[in-house]
């Protein structure tokens, strides 16, 4: 089974910053080598792609937070980083990690991002 754990999410005032983490770790299994990205779902709406990075580097990132955030990987650590900066209310959410393998997409269970004055 694969297991994602998010961290750093939080209540933060518009124009500031967080950083979000997630470990991946899977029994038997490498998961270092699988597309990683970050989802969104603010209430009343569908989950969304915020940003996707695959083992290679390449990312995708949503139009709306192109310019303010940043996804990273450390795949000696199996981690997935997404630095969020400019942060505005309407990027209020809970925040979703996910990795993509066996043509299955794992989820974890989601950090709250508050943006608020």
């Amino acid at each position: 089974q694969v297991q994602l754990v998010e961290s750093g999410g939080g209540s933060v005032q518009p124009g500031g910053s967080l950083r979000l983490s997630c470990a991946a770790s899977a029994s038997g299994g490498i998961t270092n080598i699988y597309p990683m990205g970050w989802y969104r779902q603010a209430a009343g709406k569908q989950r969304e792609l915020v940003a996707r990075i695959r083992n290679t580097a390449t990312t995708n990132y949503a139009d709306s937070v192109k310019g303010r955030f940043a996804i990273s990987r450390d795949n000696a650590k199996n981690t997935v980083y997404l630095q969020m900066n400019s942060l505005k209310p309407e990027d209020t959410a809970v925040y979703y990690c996910s990795l993509e393998a066996w043509g299955l997409t794992y989820w974890g269970r989601g950090t709250q991002v508050t943006v608020s004055s």
